[in-house]
This record gives C-alpha cells, structure tokens and sequence, in this order.
C-alpha cells in the first residue's frame, strides 16, 4: 500500500479533532463577538415560541446569548458549554441582568441530562462546530420532550462567516474525512440528521449584519478574540499571514454595503426549528 494510500484510509481521529477545536474556543476571548450576536438568540427564542415557565436547555452556549433570551422571557434556563470560562462571562451577564440560569459544564456529543428533560434545545452558532455532528444531533433529541422543540442557528456555506471559514481552509485544511460545520447550515444535513425524530422541521434563511468601524477593525477583532482566526493565524508564517489578511479583506470588500469606510456585512444563516415527534 502507499503512503498516501494508507493516509486516505487512516479513520478520522474525532477525540484529537475536539480536542484541537477546543483549544482553538478556549483561546482569545469568543464573548467579545459573541456578545454582538444577541438579536439571533433573541430572535430564535422568538420562532420557538417559549413559553415561561418552560425547561430550556443552551448548548453550545458560549457566553449564553440564546441562554438570556430565554431567561427573558421567564424560561427555567440551563446554559452548558465545553469552555469554562465562557460559561463564566454567561453568569456575569445574568446576574448584571437579575435573570436566573444554571449553568453547567457539558460536552455537546454528551449532555450529562435524562432522556425527554427539557421543553425546548437551543443552539446559536455552537452546536455545528462538533466534531460528531450525529452524535450531537441525537443528544439534542434525546433530551427534548416529545413535542418539544430544537431550535438552531447555523452558518450556510454560502454566507459570508461560510466564506471566512471557506478561506482558512485554503492555508489550514481541515482533517480529511471532517464534516463541514456549515453543513448544519442546510436544509439536506437538517433532514438526514433530524428528520427521523421530527414531527416537523422548518428552516428560514435569516441574515445577521456585522458591523464594525471598518474591515481591518473587524479583522483585528476576530484576529485577536475569535479563536478560529486567531488559531489560523498563529499557524502560518509572516508572509501567508499577509496572504491570508489579503484574502479575508478581499472577501468583505465584495460583500460590504457600507458605502462609506464602515463595515456593514449581512451573513447568511440558518433559523431551524424542529418540532420532536
């Protein structure tokens, strides 16, 4: 057998990838940008139509922006991710907020909850970043109710955070035989992946716009804070970091709206709603 043979047959290693991308969460500081994407957990709060009173778990929290949407609106709230320290910035903003949370440590692909626990499972660009997307789309069923509800919003390929991810790839391709996160991002890998256990999915292509002062400011903050970027970036030598630089403000330049020196970028994603059988 040759060598690249055998490379092509070697199975993915999904412990070393999780572990490699939660080094990559755990650097920088995420709640920086995560705290910019509040509206999204607000508005995907909305389309699940909570109700207070309601058992509602976050997966994947981050810093718990879909976890104070639901404590808004007086929902039992448990907020779980893999990084302490965001868990951390999550409690800092309840307890600024009077909302009351639980939140636990908690691997994705291993909620440590009964089966049927919660009215409602929650996730905002944090669950599609699992190594096992199946295992963790079971685990989001599993602790949902019959008739409950499994409300995500995912990234699509074609969006533009999609392209950034698209364009780390060129310097740092991603393991052979990973799952693309934007895959959660489609309809199709929503279907296979959940529509077994659904009694009905729906899914709307939503935007959020990034706004930032300008596009090299938006690069500083995702270079210096969002720990893919800042991981890719810390990889490559001085001259692939300016190619890389280049490429990613290349990318906003066709996209942004702005008409002035400011950024203003729609990015496309995925409003999923399942509904549990």
């Amino acid at each position: 057998m040759t060598a690249s043979a055998a490379l092509q047959t070697t199975p993915l290693d999904l412990d070393a990838l999780k572990a490699r991308q939660h080094g990559a969460w755990s650097s920088g500081d995420y709640a920086i940008v995560g705290s910019t994407l509040q509206i999204v957990g607000e508005e995907l709060c909305e389309a699940l139509d909570l109700h207070a009173g309601g058992r509602v778990l976050d997966v994947a929290a981050g810093n718990g922006n879909a976890t104070l949407a639901a404590a808004r609106r007086w929902c039992r709230v448990v907020s779980t991710d893999y990084v302490p320290s965001l868990l951390e910035r999550g409690k800092l903003r309840a307890a600024a907020d009077g909302l009351s949370v639980e939140f636990r440590e908690a691997d994705a692909e291993a909620l440590p909850f009964a089966d049927a626990t919660f009215d409602a499972v929650l996730s905002t660009f944090g669950v599609m970043f699992t190594p096992n997307q199946d295992r963790a789309a079971s685990e989001l069923i599993r602790v949902c109710m019959s008739g409950g509800k499994i409300g995500l919003a995912n990234w699509t390929p074609d969006g533009f955070i999609g392209q950034l991810f698209k364009t780390l790839g060129k310097y740092l391709p991603p393991p052979a035989g990973s799952k693309s996160p934007a895959l959660w991002g489609t309809q199709a890998r929503i279907d296979e992946m959940f529509g077994s256990s659904a009694h009905e999915i729906t899914a709307e292509r939503r935007h959020f716009v990034f706004r930032y002062r300008s596009p090299e400011h938006f690069l500083e903050i995702f270079r210096t804070y969002y720990g893919p970027v800042l991981k890719a970036f810390a990889a490559l030598d001085t001259g692939k970091q300016d190619s890389l630089k280049r490429d990613i403000l290349a990318l906003i330049a066709t996209l942004n709206r702005s008409g002035d020196d400011t950024m203003v970028v729609p990015s496309e994603y995925l409003e999923v709603v399942v509904t549990k059988r």
